[in-house]
């Protein structure tokens, strides 16, 4: 982690972004104080440490706006009051949120937009983490006026969150994150709303795969549909290719060779295998250790225990919990070297290990 960010900072917006960079911030020792429109957020905020109230003639070096997309403009425009300080954001959407503050009379000079590459399914203060942006990416993306050394201001703000900072151009960034996210949660919640016309014995019997794929459809409606809206363009464009890809296969289903299928299913592998792996490097390929666990209190930790004692290091971690059974199915990814320790070990030590 780097040296921290020069302080104070001044967090608008008290939610499970603000309050999150408030926590980490902190962490590092740097002074925060807190502003929000909810007296009820704030003080959530404030009482989990996140900072202190911000009180009228603070004077602040940063601004991090932490509002939803639709308000992030005027809020960041708003901010230039701050004599000096540099002013930048949390917003999943950078174009529209830049334009929009430089037109209601930022000084484009101040202004970097930033947006970490993290976030969780629940919302508010009360979801916020001081770990939450560790070992996750930054995106910085300035304004061609940005002034340098603000750039260097945010790139610090992002480190000493413990994150690691990239630099985009803000319509590149947009055009990303409807690949990466925006379009990925409308088709997760297409997915989940298909639930909605099934019978209860259809749903029963869901698997992994179907958890896996809804996960991000618990997200908060409201913001998704600011976030949305903000990126509608760019969010469309990746659905429209999605469309045509979809209508392909469901004309291949319904009276094709399978030739669109099998392509379909080769390509998907191929573009997984893009997916960044652990730490943001490339992509690694990792033997599975499957064990079942009773679902009990421990019995869990008894296996990641095992594991370190046998000397191997857990990459990843899958639940499976088996159906009318009080237990789950674990899939342990772990390098191919140390695979068959693993397999062996737990064996040894009375764990129901699976072939």
């Amino acid at each position: 982690m780097s040296a921290p960010v020069a302080g104070p900072v001044l967090i608008v917006g008290s939610g499970l972004l603000g309050t999150s960079v408030g926590l980490a911030l902190r962490r590092a020792g740097v002074d925060v104080f807190l502003s929000d429109t909810d007296e009820r957020v704030l003080t959530e905020a404030v009482a989990r440490g996140a900072g202190e109230e911000w009180a009228e003639g603070v004077v602040v070096s940063l601004v991090v706006v932490a509002v939803p997309p639709t308000s992030a403009g005027a809020v960041m425009a708003a901010a230039t009051t701050h004599e000096d300080a540099t002013i930048t954001d949390v917003t999943s959407v950078k174009s529209a949120t830049l334009e929009t503050a430089r037109s209601l009379g930022a000084d484009a000079n101040r202004l970097v937009g930033g947006h970490p590459m993290a976030g969780r399914e629940t919302s508010g203060p009360g979801a916020a983490r001081h770990d939450l942006f560790d070992d996750r990416p930054w995106v910085i993306t300035p304004l061609p006026e940005s002034d340098p050394d603000r750039v260097q201001q945010v790139v610090d703000l992002a480190m000493t969150c413990g994150a690691v900072p990239f630099l985009m151009d803000p319509q590149e960034h947009d055009r990303a994150v409807a690949l990466t996210s925006h379009a990925p949660q409308v088709i997760s919640s297409l997915l989940a709303a298909r639930l909605l016309d099934a019978d209860d014995q259809s749903v029963s019997v869901s698997g992994q795969g179907l958890r896996d794929m809804t996960r991000i459809a618990e997200s908060d409606p409201g913001l998704w549909q600011e976030i949305l809206a903000a990126n509608a363009d760019s969010v469309a464009d990746v659905l429209d290719a999605f469309a045509l890809d979809l209508h392909g296969v469901v004309e291949d289903l319904r009276g094709g060779e399978g030739r669109v299928v099998e392509q379909t299913l080769a390509r998907g592998n191929a573009g997984r295998d893009r997916v960044p792996g652990k730490h943001g490097d490339a992509a690694t390929a990792y033997d599975v250790v499957t064990a079942i666990v009773k679902d009990e209190p421990g019995e869990l930790a008894s296996l990641f225990v095992a594991a370190g004692k046998l000397g191997v290091n857990l990459e990843d971690v899958r639940i499976d919990h088996v159906l009318g059974r009080p237990s789950g199915l674990i899939e342990l990814s772990v390098r191919p070297d140390v695979s068959e320790r693993l397999r062996v070990g737990l064996a040894e030590l009375g764990f129901d290990v699976r072939a």
